[in-house]
């Protein structure tokens, strides 16, 4: 059996140190997202004011999209990267300078754009909605515009961070953004006693706070890599060229999500009052083990990759194995979960005041629909940073392409009929836009684990360890559904406590028993 080379070998042996540190920036940040989603359910359910806000922090992501981490993390990274690890840290201070010139006239261009037409895409997008709901849902985006405008910068300062192996610092500044948004919502309430409209503007104004103090905490620690850091517009300054060439593929295929995030919305508009506020509260879970394990993981191999862009490709194709074993370890159990138990945990963080009983049951319809497509997902995460390591957007952004088309029609094919299901005052229309997503998810990682074949050969997780890992989190599930039937009906939280706790504990234990523990080297 090929041994993986010596270098390589020491460098995966290590591998899982960033991916720790961006997971546990991440984790923070993610808990405390939950806490203010928590405060959120409390005061406004899925109420009007509920549909609004998600709406109006949904439609200012286009900056986010178009500029933020993931665009600017496939085009600037491989190029900064490389200038590191040849030690020329001048150009590389020149470059991420013309990077943040470039994005300070766009980012904010787009955001004064964004505010302007506030009005007309609320009409268009929300048609359906009263004039009041379209009034606060207008007033919210033109606050949430500029917070964009700022979370962009913030992530261009996470990708000289992640260039220099700095993750925590990048992934626990967004903690600041929910803790600003958990502090105007309680003192907006318990100081100030506001009404559910003021609640919610209140709500707007801390968020754009929180961009700040997000931005603001990171500066101090990009100071520091200011070797070269002129601010710019990229003129002929090297590797601008190179940087633009990555990004516009990129740039173009994150339009399209864009659009198709804007049309969920539409669609979801169009459901019950509620369905866009449900479908926010299944993102948030949804999006939980993406962040800690797919993001993280493949954000902490995209600066390693990049380095190793000119060794043999057996080499890169052993790291992209080990990291898609890793993701399947934890991204399988934890989709598992959200089918099998996701009332439990839907109950648990949001089942309070205003979120009752009903809102839990179709959160969890919504959150099984996209628990389907959770590994696929996760997995297209570290497939994408391979690509653009080898300096190759195209093809994450054609299969991009792709998947959203396919999501879309899936989606409004399985919206309809699902919208006849549910409650009188909530139905599941929103789970079949998840459903959607889960079908355009698969294809995504089928086609790009086929075009990665054709680059790197050979490479996947395996057939044995992802059996392994299934056989486990079927055992663990299977006791957790018995501790839930068995355990006295009590406070959400303890019943989430005393059931998820043993699964996991029981999980971990069969997997190690199989031999399959958190793989930190590529067997062969």
């Amino acid at each position: 059996m090929p041994q993986l080379p010596r270098a390589v070998e020491h460098r995966s042996s290590r591998s899982i140190g960033p991916a720790v540190s961006v997971g546990a920036g991440i984790l923070v940040s993610r808990l405390l997202g939950f806490v203010r989603d928590r405060v959120f359910a409390h005061y406004f359910g899925s109420s009007d004011f509920a549909d609004a806000w998600r709406a109006a922090l949904r439609l200012p992501n286009v900056i986010q999209n178009l500029l933020g981490e993931g665009t600017l993390s496939a085009s600037l990274i491989p190029i900064y990267a490389g200038y590191l690890e040849s030690g020329e840290e001048e150009k590389a201070g020149r470059l991420a300078g013309a990077a943040l010139g470039i994005l300070l006239l766009v980012g904010g261009g787009l955001a004064l754009l964004g505010m302007f037409l506030a009005p007309l895409l609320v009409d268009v997008l929300f048609f359906r909605w009263s004039p009041d709901k379209q009034d606060i849902t207008t007033a919210l985006v033109r606050i949430l515009f500029p917070m964009t405008g700022v979370l962009v910068i913030s992530a261009w300062a996470l990708t000289i961070l992640n260039s220099h192996r700095r993750f925590f610092i990048s992934y626990v500044a967004p903690a600041l953004w929910n803790i600003s948004m958990i502090t105007a919502m309680v003192a907006g309430f318990m100081y100030f006693n506001l009404g559910q409209r003021d609640l919610v503007m209140a709500l707007g104004w801390g968020a754009l706070t929180g961009g700040g103090l997000q931005l603001l905490f990171q500066v101090p620690f990009v100071l520091r890599y200011r070797i070269g850091l002129r601010i710019s517009l990229g003129r002929g300054v090297e590797g601008v060229s190179e940087a633009i060439r990555n990004f516009v593929p990129v740039l173009t295929a994150r339009g399209v999500i864009n659009l198709s995030s804007w049309f969920d919305l539409f669609l979801a508009a169009l459901l019950v009052d509620g369905a866009v506020a449900v479908l926010g509260y299944a993102q948030a879970f949804y999006m939980l083990p993406i962040s800690l394990f797919g993001i993280s993981i493949a954000a902490s191999e995209l600066p390693e990759l990049s380095r190793m862009q000119q060794q043999d490709r057996q080499a890169l194709a052993f790291r992209v194995t080990e990291a898609l074993r890793r993701v399947s370890f934890f991204l399988i159990p934890s989709a598992g979960m959200y089918l099998v138990l996701g009332d439990v945990v839907v109950a648990a963080v949001f089942q309070t005041g205003a979120f009752g009983s009903v809102e839990t049951l179709i959160t969890w319809g919504v959150l099984s629909a996209y628990a389907i497509g959770l590994p696929a997902s996760a997995n297209s995460r570290v497939l994408s940073s391979a690509f653009y390591a080898l300096h190759d957007t195209k093809t994450p952004a054609r299969v991009a392409y792709i998947r959203i088309a396919v999501s879309m029609m899936a989606g409004i094919l399985l919206m309809i009929p699902l919208d006849d299901l549910g409650f009188p005052q909530l139905r599941l229309g929103a789970a079949g836009l998840a459903l959607g997503a889960s079908v355009g998810a698969w294809l995504e990682y089928i086609l790009l684990r086929y075009s990665l074949n054709q680059i790197l050969g050979t490479h996947g997780p395996g057939a044995s360890p992802l059996i392994r890992v299934m056989l486990a989190t079927i055992v663990a599930l299977g006791l957790g559904v018995i501790l839930q039937l068995t355990i006295p009906v009590t406070n959400p939280v303890f019943l989430a406590i005393g059931t998820l706790v043993p699964v996991g504990l029981v999980y971990l234990g069969i997997v190690f028993l199989l031999g399959e523990g958190i793989p930190i080297r590529v067997r062969r």
